[in-house]
């Protein structure tokens, strides 16, 4: 942690914090990383594809569970199993359809009943990551009115984009928990409805062009993650006012329960005594994506040619305008700053459980 402050201190454009890491027999090193401020801890369950971020085996779960319950911390878990993802069949290639079996939702469903009995047994805090399978819901929202102190996220993708209109050999759809069929996608819908699922987050995963492999198109090697930050607002908006929810469950799902879940007492709401970190949207206003206006370092998108409802025409860090246009292309222009204003956070006050039905 101190030495990713030092490399971020006075680089950051908007405010910025940290989040630790359990990896397998680290769980002694936990504790420093909380008293320095962490949000919490994140592991993965199955391999995370990133080499120096392996994964925990039971055991070590239930272990690395055990010391951020002691510590009154929270534990945020990629919930994949990996004997159903060694058992599902393995594929090379274009097709899609052979991708998505290969990630099937028993994976994603087994995992979090392994999260539930552990959390329950050990008293611990614990948040599902980016879930992409509804089957898991009825699971989640059992374990909550038993007292089961767990939470659970969704992500822009998974409540956009379908996996019946992924194209063969379209990299770009590549995420892992996959994008999955539209009945399915229905289901998380009415679990942010319900309260069931808690927040809607980017799970923004950039990467340079050649690793999505466009040469090939084969979804086996591809890296997996989609880049979502600039467009995660109005994707949502665009799907959110179509299923006849408002602007303030859209604010509440991305900005109020995030904010709650770190522990960011500042952030989260637009009341006295938080920071003013606004957006002017116009909401009835649509736009189509088009990769070569974005701001991503490497303007890769799943959303290209999409029509969206929602430009952001300014936003502001603190009360500071830090960004102004987005008249027709829906993304708005850095304007010339001095050095980066973003601030480098702590958590401060204890992650939240969001047990209510937000």
């Amino acid at each position: 942690d101190v030495y990713k402050r030092q490399a971020a201190a006075g680089a950051v454009h908007v405010d910025v914090g940290f989040w630790g890491g359990a990896i397998p027999a680290n769980a002694g090193a936990l504790r420093p990383l909380h008293d320095a401020g962490v949000f919490g801890f994140k592991c993965f369950l199955s391999p995370s594809g990133v080499e120096e971020f392996p994964e925990l085996d039971r055991h070590q779960l239930a272990a690395a569970m055990a010391e951020v319950a002691g510590l009154g911390g929270l534990l945020i878990v990629h919930a994949e199993a990996p004997d159903h993802l060694d058992r599902a069949p393995r594929r090379t290639g274009r097709r899609y359809a052979d991708f998505l079996a290969s990630r099937p939702r028993a994976a994603e469903n087994d995992a979090v009943t392994t999260l539930i009995a552990l959390a329950a047994r050990l008293g611990a805090r614990v948040h599902v990551l980016h879930l992409s399978s509804g089957d898991a819901l009825p699971l989640i929202a059992e374990a909550r009115r038993a007292g089961v102190r767990l939470t659970a996220e969704t992500c822009p993708h998974f409540l956009t984009l379908a996996a019946e209109e992924v194209p063969d050999g379209a990299t770009e759809f590549k995420c892992c928990p996959p994008i999955r069929e539209r009945a399915n996608q229905d289901a998380l819908w009415a679990g942010l409805a319900d309260g069931t699922i808690d927040c809607v987050v980017s799970d923004h995963s950039p990467c340079t062009p050649d690793l999505k492999h466009p040469e090939t198109g084969d979804f086996a090697t591809a890296w997996g993650g989609i880049s979502s930050l600039q467009l995660g607002l109005p994707a949502v908006w665009t799907a959110a006012r179509r299923r006849g929810h408002t602007l303030d469950d859209v604010a509440r799902w991305m900005s109020t329960a995030p904010a709650r879940l770190a522990g960011l007492a500042g952030k989260g709401a637009i009341e006295a005594g938080r920071d003013a970190d606004l957006v002017a949207l116009a909401p009835e206003d649509t736009f189509t994506v088009d990769p070569a206006a974005l701001h991503h370092r490497h303007p890769i998108t799943a959303y290209a040619g999409r029509t969206l409802h929602g430009v952001v025409r300014a936003t502001w860090l603190r009360g500071h305008k830090i960004a102004d246009g987005g008249a027709t292309t829906g993304a708005v222009a850095p304007l010339a700053l001095p050095p980066p204003t973003g601030r480098l956070l702590e958590r401060t006050q204890p992650a939240c459980c969001l047990l209510y039905c937000v």
